[in-house]
């Protein structure tokens, strides 16, 4: 019974992929615009307020796990850069700190549709489904394909197009830097593994708590999700033009 697949892993599973996605499309809309966008500046301008937000991750990482930060470029033609010293955290550490924009740019991203949504009368789903299923992803989809239609063509409103440009600023930055990734590997593969070793052992107090956090990640998961589809879908038509005006 205990080598059973439950509910509970599947929904682990599920999380994982989805912050897998996350990275690839992060990284399929930066490497479309920067084909796009013919001069240098105007990707800098695009991308500037994500590398801010990113790098402003990776220095929380570094006072959460008690990491030296070296040196700190939050903006530079080519991009940001936050040099630190090993973390006081053995393993987890060097995790937390590669990883942070994908904790932190969703929460800025929640802020924002707060924000454009009280003030500047934008339209938002009252609710974000959480990925643990594949029926909630396509559900993620659908709330996006809404989301642009209904702040687009329903009611348009000027203000839903500066939430575009910060959303897709943020979604270009969402994807570990290729040195990140380098640094996490081997710690994220080992939390994979105590992950799903604490669901199998299922204890109640420990499955529990562990649910729960695996809920609030992917909880700002699908919301960096819900918004790349939206860079995703603005992001494609620009590339035709770009294609036929070459």
């Amino acid at each position: 019974m205990g080598s059973e697949v439950s509910p509970a892993m599947v929904t682990f599973l599920v999380v994982i992929v989805t912050g897998l996605a996350v990275m690839g499309l992060s990284r399929l809309i930066d490497h479309l615009w920067a084909r796009v966008l013919r001069h240098p500046w105007l990707y800098f301008l695009l991308s500037a307020p994500g590398v801010v937000i990113h790098e402003c991750s990776h220095i929380i990482g570094c006072l959460i796990t008690g990491a030296k930060i070296k040196k700190v470029v939050l903006l530079s033609k080519e991009g940001g850069m936050v040099s630190y010293a090993q973390p006081a955290l053995p393993v987890i550490g060097n995790v937390i700190i590669s990883t942070a924009p994908l904790f932190f740019l969703p929460l800025v991203l929640a802020a924002l549709t707060w924000l454009f949504g009280t003030y500047a009368g934008c339209t938002f789903p009252a609710a974000i489904p959480v990925p643990g299923s594949p029926a909630a992803v396509y559900s993620l989809i659908l709330v996006t394909g809404r989301t642009l239609y209904q702040n687009l063509v329903t009611a348009f409103n000027g203000w839903f197009i500066l939430y575009l440009y910060l959303a897709m600023s943020l979604a270009l930055s969402f994807s570990p830097s290729t040195q990140d990734l380098k640094n996490a590997i081997a710690g994220i593969f080992i939390l994979i593994i105590a992950g799903f070793a604490i669901l199998a052992a299922n204890i109640p107090p420990v499955t529990g708590i562990f649910l729960t956090i695996i809920s609030l990640f992917g909880t700002g998961l699908g919301i960096g999700f819900t918004f790349e589809l939206a860079a995703l879908v603005v992001s494609l038509p620009a590339l035709v033009f770009y294609r036929r005006a070459s």
